[in-house]
C-alpha cells in the first residue's frame, strides 16, 4: 500500500495525549491554579517532550474550557466560570440521566455488581482522603450505565461537557460534602436493581446537579 508521507504519528499522539493529561490533571488538583500562566520553556521542561505536542495539547485543554490562549501573548489557566459550571451540569446530567434510563432494561447482574464495586472503591477512597481515586471509582460508577445504554451519542457528548466540571468533582471529593454520594449511588443501584428506570434517571440527575453547590454555598465545602 502507498505509505503516508507523515512519519512517527502515533509517537506525536501518544505525546500529545500524554501531555494532555498531565497539564489537565494539575489544573483540575489545583496545581496549575486560575489565573496561572502556562509558559511553553517551563512546560517543556516539567514534561521532558517538545513544544509540539504541547501546543497540541493546549489546543485541546481550551477546547475543554480549562485554558485560554491569546494569540501572540499568553496562555492561561481558565477561571471556574459559574455559567459554563451550570450550562456544563446541566447537560451532563441529562445525559448520565438519559444513559441509566434507557441501560436500565438491558442491565444484569455483572452491571449491577459493577456498580456495587465502584462505589465500594468509592466510599474507600473517600474515607482514604484520595480525592483523585474517588473520582476515578465515581467515573467507573456512572460508566456501567452509560457502556450498557449503547447510545454513542451520549458519551461523545459527555466528553465535551465532563472537563470543565473536573474541578468541582475534585474540590466536592475533597470536602465533607462528597460524601452524600455514597448514599446517592446506592439509591440509584437499588433504582436499577428492580428495573425503575425513571427513578433511577431521577436520582442520576440529582445525583450531578449537587456540583453546583460548591459554586452557590462555597462554605459547604
Amino acid at each position: 500500500m502507498p505509505v503516508p508521507e507523515e512519519r512517527g504519528r502515533h509517537k506525536r499522539s501518544l505525546l500529545r495525549e500524554q501531555a494532555y493529561i498531565s497539564i489537565r490533571d494539575a489544573i483540575i488538583s489545583g496545581t496549575l491554579a486560575p489565573g496561572e500562566k502556562l509558559r511553553d520553556p517551563e512546560l517543556e521542561q516539567w514534561l521532558g517532550i517538545s513544544r509540539t505536542p504541547i501546543r497540541e495539547a493546549l489546543a485541546r485543554l481550551e477546547a475543554a474550557g480549562l485554558v485560554h490562549t491569546t494569540p501572540g501573548h499568553s496562555t492561561v489557566v481558565s477561571t471556574i466560570e459559574r455559567k459554563a459550571v451550570l450550562d456544563a451540569q446541566a447537560v451532563a446530567a441529562v445525559m448520565h440521566g438519559l444513559a441509566v434510563r434507557t441501560a436500565v432494561p438491558l442491565m444484569g447482574k455483572r452491571e449491577i455488581a459493577a456498580m456495587t464495586k465502584a462505589n465500594k472503591d468509592f466510599a474507600a477512597a473517600f474515607s482514604a482522603g484520595d480525592a483523585r481515586a474517588a473520582m476515578t471509582a465515581d467515573d467507573d460508577f456512572h460508566r456501567v450505565a452509560v457502556e450498557a445504554s449503547q447510545n454513542q451519542a451520549i458519551p461523545a457528548i459527555l466528553e465535551q461537557v465532563t472537563p470543565v466540571l473536573r474541578r468541582l468533582e475534585f474540590l466536592r471529593f475533597s470536602s465533607l460534602s462528597g460524601r452524600q454520594s455514597i448514599a446517592q449511588h446506592k439509591q440509584i443501584i437499588d433504582f436499577c436493581r428492580r428495573g425503575d428506570a425513571e427513578a433511577a434517571d431521577a436520582a442520576t440527575q440529582r445525583n450531578w446537579q449537587t456540583l453546583s453547590q460548591l459554586i452557590d454555598h462555597p462554605e459547604a465545602e
